[in-house]
């Protein structure tokens, strides 16, 4: 569905409008692989679930995003637009959401931490009754230092795992003030989203910032929850081989019975040709893995926040510093060898690469919208906790993206639903 809106003076802080163009058809690109999101947009378009609704959303800025925004706008909603991360931006898609399609957008490539936090407090402003976020930020602004805006919301979302850990956080200490649904953890977000999405747009990342061949290469994920299971998975596809660092026993366990070496991250630093960190978690590498990491180390994080590498201490190890390539940072130590860091620590898949593929994305910001639709009716009803995606909406879908595949599944008969329901027969 291409719907353009031409609005005079609309709110924002892009890079370039110039850039617009670029983005409205890329945006366009990417619709191609949201078929669940088109379905679900072109019912929003028809019925106007969110009519008048004001929603501030804190997601990455990238064409997928940019789906759901309209989609969402479509439905009814009054949408304002920031960064959930100072890289993830892509500035040619937020130029054509202010440009092409009227949605006020606050969001550069790059933008310091000043910046960041005036675009997520310009999103505030306009007075949201539902928050779409990613990494619990903007929910963070609004209980400590946006409090007067709270009795205004009703309900919100949040899309990835390091924010639900947050939030979850808050609701234990009695903080979060209104419910909000874990969209991430929806079967059909982390099945595909952290998994695929993650596995393959990592790579993807580490790729173009550095052009390293991945085959023979000893590769240490940090954390094997579902993104560390798909970059591991695809690291081993590109012929590497991948050693484990955990804390978890499970986990650790799994990584072990899916065929990857598994080992503390003192003994992998030694000998690990690329280091990923997916923990969600403080300092997976930090300084004493740096002091035995081999010359040309390369450390990169797919984690949502920088705090996953001890990027201070290996600051303060280093003789030297210097950009090497884009997106590589070349850390000299006092004995000669040299660490390469990859996107300033943070995400990058989004930081040198274009983030997930359409295709998973789909999924997941088909729960996005239909998980606003659900608190607009909801959300009064529900405590300030953290709720899971409603399950009809999760296998809903699951349903809708298997049609648009072209995949079709059984049915359980009468019969079967009885014997799954029942206890009396037996052996």
């Amino acid at each position: 569905m291409k719907t353009k809106t031409k609005t005079k003076a609309v709110r924002g802080d892009v890079k370039d409008l110039a850039l617009a163009r670029d983005g409205s058809l890329r945006i366009e690109w990417a619709a191609r692989e949201m078929p669940v999101l088109r379905q679900i947009r072109e019912r929003f378009a028809r019925e106007k679930p969110l009519k008048g609704v004001r929603l501030a959303a804190c997601l990455h800025v990238t064409t997928e995003t940019a789906n759901l925004v309209l989609a969402l706008r479509d439905g009814g909603a009054e949408v304002t637009l920031c960064a959930s991360n100072p890289l993830s931006t892509q500035d040619d898609t937020a130029a054509a959401l202010v440009a092409d399609h009227g949605i006020p957008t606050y969001a550069i490539k790059g933008e310091d931490t000043e910046t960041y936090y005036r675009h997520i407090n310009a999103v505030l402003d306009a007075k949201p009754r539902i928050t779409l976020d990613d990494g619990a930020d903007l929910v963070s602004t609004l209980l400590t230092n946006r409090k007067e805006m709270l009795n205004g919301v009703t309900g919100g979302c949040e899309e990835t795992t390091t924010g639900v850990i947050r939030l979850r956080s808050m609701a234990k200490e009695g903080r979060l003030r209104y419910p909000i649904i874990a969209v991430n953890d929806a079967d059909t977000k982390h099945f595909f989203d952290n998994r695929y999405g993650t596995g393959q747009s990592t790579l993807d990342g580490i790729t173009r910032a550095t052009n390293v061949l991945w085959a023979g290469k000893r590769v240490v994920i940090c954390g094997y929850g579902w993104c560390g299971r798909g970059v591991a998975s695809r690291a081993r596809g590109m012929g590497s081989h991948v050693v484990v660092t955990e804390v978890d026993p499970i986990r650790a366990l799994e990584a072990a019975m899916d065929g990857h070496e598994v080992m503390p991250i003192a003994e992998a630093a030694r000998t690990g040709d690329i280091f990923i960190t997916l923990t969600g978690g403080l300092n997976a590498i930090g300084k004493g893995a740096f002091e035995v990491m081999k010359d040309g180390a390369i450390v990169a994080n797919s984690g949502h926040f920088n705090v996953e590498i001890d990027i201070a201490s290996l600051e303060a190890m280093a003789e030297t510093k210097r950009t090497v390539r884009q997106y590589v940072e070349e850390y000299a130590l006092e004995d000669g060898r040299k660490v390469y860091l990859l996107g300033e620590g943070r995400l990058i898949n989004l930081a040198a690469a274009e983030g997930h593929p359409s295709a998973v994305m789909d999924m997941s910001f088909a729960n996005q919208a239909l998980s606003v639709e659900y608190l607009v009716h909801e959300g009064k009803n529900l405590e300030p906790q953290v709720y899971p995606v409603p399950k009809e909406i999760d296998q809903e879908v699951g349903r809708l993206k298997l049609r648009a595949m072209g995949i079709q599944i059984d049915k359980l008969s009468e019969e079967q639903k009885k014997y799954l329901s029942g206890w009396e027969m037996g052996t």
